[in-house]
C-alpha cells in the first residue's frame, strides 16, 4: 500500500519525525509536489508550524526558502496556528454597502485582532472574504461549527458582541 496523506485522525503515537518522513516518501520525486505536501501539512496542523517546515525541507531536499516562498505566495496557507472559532466577515460590494466594513471594527474592538490574525487564547479568528454567495442577505458573517458554517445574516453592529459570547460560552463549557 502506498503512503497514506496526514489526516487529524492519524495515530497520535507516531512521532511528528516519522509523520513527515512519510510524507516525504510519499511526495519525493513527483514534479511540482512541494505545493501538495504543504496542503497535507496544513490540513494536518491547521497552518504550517516553522519546525514542520524545516523538517519537510530536509526530507525533500529542498531549501526552506523555497517552501516559504510557496507557503507565504499561497494565501491558503498560514504560519500561525488558526483560532477555534473562525469569524468571516463578507466584505463583497452587497455587506460593503449594508455594513461590512462597521462589522469588522466592531470585531476589531470587541477581539482586540485584525483582518487574519487569532486571539491570544486561541479562540477566535477574523478573517476578511471577498464573498459569501449571500448577498440578498447583506452584511453576512460566519463562524465555522462542527456541522459547518453558521451563517449570520442582516447583522447589525451591535449583535456581533452577542454572537462573539455565545462562542465564549461554548468554549468555557468545553473546558469543564
Amino acid at each position: 500500500m502506498g503512503k497514506k496523506t496526514l489526516t487529524k485522525a492519524d495515530n497520535p503515537a507516531e512521532t511528528q519525525d516519522q509523520m513527515i518522513a512519510d510524507l516525504a516518501d510519499k511526495w519525493r520525486d513527483k514534479k511540482g509536489s512541494l505545493i501538495m505536501a504543504l496542503h497535507d501539512v496544513q490540513d494536518h496542523y491547521g497552518y504550517v508550524p516553522r519546525d514542520v517546515a524545516r523538517k519537510l525541507a530536509h526530507e525533500l531536499d529542498v531549501p526552506l526558502a523555497r517552501i516559504y516562498e510557496v507557503v507565504t505566495f499561497y494565501n491558503y496557507f498560514k504560519l500561525t496556528p488558526p483560532g477555534k472559532h473562525r469569524i468571516s466577515v463578507c466584505m463583497g460590494t452587497a455587506c460593503y454597502l449594508k455594513g461590512a466594513p462597521e462589522l469588522i471594527e466592531e470585531i476589531e474592538s470587541l477581539l482586540g485582532v485584525k483582518e487574519g490574525q487569532t486571539t491570544s487564547d486561541g479562540l477566535y479568528q477574523m478573517d476578511v472574504v471577498r464573498c459569501l454567495g449571500c448577498c440578498g442577505l447583506a452584511p453576512v458573517l460566519t463562524v465555522n461549527e462542527e456541522e459547518g458554517d453558521k451563517v449570520y445574516a442582516k447583522i447589525p453592529r451591535k449583535q456581533v458582541a452577542e454572537i462573539i459570547a455565545k462562542y465564549s460560552k461554548s468554549g468555557e463549557n468545553e473546558k469543564k
